[in-house]
């Protein structure tokens, strides 16, 4: 078992040995993911369908939408990829394990079928639950840098082998989550995994040749077209990309070489909030939302029905691009103009009171009534060291100009009330 940062949390492990208790030697389990599969849906499926057969438990993937050819490498004729038959492969499984999704609509045209299922579903999965759940919540943290985290809690829990095939698949659902280790929920754990994975077989370079170094001439030249109607407004923040109706037709492009492109405009000075609209014709638009700073982007998506992440979120909207678009960036402004109104709010107090603090420090150096008490207050608030020298206001000061100590400032409030009728008096 792996000690330290690779140990899996109490709850993780009683999660995962109830799941399994309901697991037999002998048992066909269906895996399926969200439409339109990603790195961590495709390798926490191929990863979870080689660690169950190794305790005598047949995995069947059948996902709602065609396996990407770029995570082909994945599978091997160990592997059932039955996608292909839609929900005829759901007949005849004793269990359904949904991954990396819980919200039924997720599951595209499977979803349906899923509501009819008699057999036991359960969910693993690193998102906030959305507005349909699937199933029963087996295994479940959004602390996780992808579902392929608990995918390799299962492995270390239950001590199973991560061969080189399952190590292969576990990477390809953290690097791709954790964007190549970039996003913000890469943890020192992501990074841990990472290197036992390593340790385990896996080529660092052969896969970033597979998932990212196999480009197509028909991704650019779509690239090209989608970056003539970039869009950008760093005084709010915003960012945004569209991608017309038929545009992969013409390019001959796959949905999964759309992967990236909105990391173009969010990696834009200034962008908080950056949006790939993608029109898919009769009607509707798939518009995935990208955040660089506070802004919860998963809570925007909601007000459309969509979910995700905090800094990663996606939503399908009815209507044409012109339409979806116009509606989307209004919201987002006003989201973003409401934000500056309360940053503005939140500066204002804070000068306020860092003009108390003032005000109270001038009160000590001149040693008058109450020096005591303010001395006091100041030790509190971080600006005046415990021996009543080195007064240095500036220590309540962060970076970015705000309080350091708000908090604690907050509370000086009630003091610098009464000291500040007597400075005005002196």
């Amino acid at each position: 078992m792996p000690d330290g940062v690779l140990t899996a949390s109490t709850t993780r492990r009683d999660a995962i040995e109830a799941w399994f208790a309901t697991l037999r030697p002998g048992m066909t389990v269906a895996l399926s993911t969200h439409i339109n599969s990603d790195g961590d849906g495709c390798g926490s499926e191929t990863a979870l369908a080689r660690l169950l057969a190794q305790r005598g438990i047949h995995a069947r993937i059948v996902n709602p939408t065609p396996w990407p050819a770029m995570f082909n490498f994945l599978l091997g004729d160990d592997i059932e990829e039955a996608s292909a038959r839609g929900a005829a492969a759901l007949h005849g499984i004793d269990a359904l394990i949904v991954l990396d999704i819980n919200d039924i609509r997720r599951l595209g045209h499977l979803g349906d079928t899923v509501r009819s299922l008699t057999v036991p579903i359960s969910v693993i999965d690193h998102h906030v639950a959305g507005d349909e759940p699937v199933g029963q919540l087996a295994i479940s943290d959004t602390a996780a840098c992808a579902t392929g985290e608990l995918v390799y809690d299962i492995a270390i829990t239950l001590g199973l082998e991560v061969t080189p095939a399952v190590a292969q698949s576990l990477y390809a659902a953290i690097l791709t989550d954790t964007g190549s280790f970039r996003f913000s929920n890469t943890s020192p754990r992501a990074h841990s995994m990472a290197a036992a994975l390593l340790v385990a077989g896996v080529n660092p370079e052969e896969m970033y040749r597979r998932i990212y170094a196999q480009v197509s001439v028909g991704r650019l030249q779509l690239l090209r077209e989608a970056l003539s109607t970039l869009q950008a407004e760093p005084e709010i923040g915003l960012s945004y990309i569209a991608v017309a109706a038929g545009a992969m037709e013409r390019f001959d492009i796959t949905s999964e070489e759309l992967d990236g492109i909105v990391e173009h405009p969010r990696s834009i000075t200034g962008t908080r909030m950056a949006m790939f609209f993608r029109d898919l014709g009769h009607g509707k638009v798939k518009v995935s939302f990208r955040s660089t700073g506070s802004v919860d982007v998963q809570q925007f998506a909601r007000r459309y029905g969509g979910g995700g992440h905090a800094k990663a979120s996606g939503a399908l909207l009815t209507g044409n691009l012109a339409e979806v678009q116009e509606q989307v960036v209004a919201d987002a402004a006003r989201l973003a103009h409401a934000r500056c109104r309360d940053d503005d709010a939140e500066a204002a107090e804070a000068g306020e009171r860092l003009r108390i603090l003032d005000a109270l420090r001038d009160a000590h150096v001149r040693r008058g009534e109450g020096a005591a008490e303010i001395a006091a207050v100041l030790q509190f608030a971080g600006v005046l060291d415990e021996d009543g020298g080195g007064l240095g206001g500036e220590r309540a000061v962060d970076e970015d100009g705000g309080l350091g100590h708000l908090a604690q400032v907050h509370q000086l409030d009630e003091v610098g009330d009464q000291f500040l009728g007597a400075l005005h008096r002196e």
